[in-house]
Formats: structure tokens, C-alpha cells, sequence
């Protein structure tokens, strides 16, 4: 097996998104704008209500997919759809934009921790005009495996013989979450065709001996596996890989399609309110 190194190191930036929460942003910066298949990746958390009290409103999507786990705390999704789901602590949800969504994300707690990321997974273009679609998964719903006192949450593909709470067509993606002890070792099979990043959330982890530190993005080079070391005070994070769909890619905002003319397509249907066309 051929061992994955950490190609590329990166800080997350200070973003401000929604009605004034804070994020940080791993993916979707000037230093990363996207990282095919992988569109966006926003952490967000905080303990203090004025950093995500506002939420998310009401705001448009279209030409992609956006999956949300949440760490820590309460938010609630309700879309153009119909569909109303609460996100709580170790559960996710999945949102095919498509052809278009609008949709809100509001917390539902006043105080306490809200934490959680963002993940933007782009569409391939047979796909971006296809009817959209919505599924939320509980706590309960995502597989765990187990070694010694490592946990690693399977929420998309497989590991360790556990399939994940969700599967995606288009990319194959895998998203484990995953807490190590003090000095705990990871080691994970990788698809060779599969672009894939680590992001630490809490405590420190090595690569092959190399540091990453909290809130940095590991975007790792060619190989068929991962072999990660926590530090002295343990560490947790999401390791993210997914197949590249190798299409062109012209984002605005909330519309990510594949050509200028399919964005600009994209602001008139917003603006004519033509945008949502399956609707609740």
C-alpha cells in the first residue's frame, strides 16, 4: 500500500456568513477555491449565542450538494420542498440543490455550544438541472467502530466494515469522523482516484511525522491509504475523499454550474422567482 503524505497545508480563514455567523473556511478560499469533487468547507462553532444566533435565512442553491454534521447544539432546516428537519448533535443532513432549493438553517437553542462543518459537494453537469432532493440523519442513524478508545463515526462510505449513514452516486463519498486518544494511531484504505483532505478539530495529528495543527485543512497527495498519529492531547477530525467529477466549474455565490451563461441563467430565474420549480 502506498502511503499518503500531506501535500498541501492550509490555515482556515474568518468568514462571516448567513445573518452574521461566524465561520471558518477550509475550502472555497483564495488559497483553495475548490478541491474537486469539493466545493466549500466551512467550520463553524462557537459558545457564545451572538456568534450564531442570527442563523441562516432564508437564501438560495442550485448546481450542487451540501451536507452538514453537526458537533454540538440545535439548528433547524426548512426548504422550498417541504421538508422541515432538526439538526442535532451527531447527526447530518443532506441537500440536493439541483435545479434549485432555497432553504433556511436557524438554531434553535439560545445558549450552550453550536458546532459543526459545512461540506459542498459539486454536481455533475447531467445532474444540475435534475429534481432536488432532502434526507436528515439522527445521532443514531450513523455507524461508530471502535479500537480501544479510538471512535471513528462512519457517516458517508465505509470503514472498518460499517457502512455509512449515507452513500453518494456521483463522487463516492467517504466522511468518517473520528476521536483518537493521546498518541492513538488511524489508519484508513483509500480509493487511489480519490481526491481527500483531513481537517483537525481539537488536538493535534501527524501525517508520515508531519504536524497538522487544530483548524488546518490537510490536503493529501496520491496513494491508496492513510496513516495518521494523534498528538500528546489527543485529536479529533473528518477525513473527506471523494472521487473527481473533472467538469468545469463556474461558480456566483449560492449557483455553482458549469458555464457563465448557465450562472447568469441561474440570477434571472432567481430574480423572476423561477428558480425553485418542484415546490412544497
Amino acid at each position: 500500500m502506498s502511503q499518503r503524505i500531506a501535500s498541501r497545508l492550509l490555515p482556515t480563514r474568518a468568514v462571516t456568513e448567513g445573518a452574521g455567523v461566524q465561520v471558518r473556511r477550509a475550502i472555497g478560499t483564495p488559497e483553495l477555491r475548490e478541491l474537486d469533487p469539493f466545493l466549500l468547507l466551512d467550520h463553524f462553532g462557537s459558545d457564545d449565542p451572538d456568534d450564531y444566533g442570527a442563523g441562516f435565512p432564508e437564501h438560495p442553491h442550485r448546481g450542487f450538494v451540501t451536507f452538514t454534521h453537526m458537533l454540538d447544539g440545535h439548528m433547524e432546516h426548512r426548504d422550498s420542498m417541504g421538508n422541515r428537519g432538526d439538526l442535532r448533535a451527531g447527526g447530518a443532513q443532506w441537500m440536493k440543490a439541483a435545479s434549485g432549493v432555497i432553504h433556511a438553517e436557524m438554531p434553535r437553542q439560545t445558549r450552550g455550544r453550536m458546532r459543526g462543518f459545512q461540506l459542498w459537494l459539486n454536481l455533475p453537469a447531467a445532474e444540475k438541472m435534475s429534481a432536488p432532493d432532502y434526507r436528515d440523519f439522527s445521532a443514531d442513524d450513523i455507524p461508530e467502530v471502535t479500537d480501544g478508545a479510538t471512535r471513528v463515526r462512519v457517516l458517508a462510505g465505509e470503514y472498518g466494515g460499517r457502512q455509512g449513514a449515507l452513500r453518494d452516486p456521483h463522487t463516492g463519498l467517504l466522511y468518517l469522523e473520528a476521536r483518537l486518544p493521546a498518541h492513538g494511531r488511524l489508519d484508513v484504505p483509500l480509493q487511489a482516484s480519490h481526491q481527500a483532505f483531513v481537517y483537525v478539530f481539537e488536538g493535534e495529528a501527524a501525517i508520515l511525522g508531519h504536524p497538522v495543527p487544530p483548524h488546518h485543512l490537510a490536503v493529501l497527495g496520491a496513494g491508496d491509504s492513510l496513516g495518521l498519529d494523534a498528538g500528546a492531547d489527543g485529536a479529533r477530525l473528518i477525513l473527506v475523499a471523494g472521487r473527481p467529477l473533472g467538469e468545469s466549474v463556474e461558480r456566483h455565490g449560492p449557483f455553482v454550474m458549469n458555464t457563465r451563461q448557465e450562472i447568469e441563467q441561474a440570477l434571472a430565474d432567481y430574480r423572476d422567482g423561477r428558480l425553485v420549480r418542484p415546490r412544497a
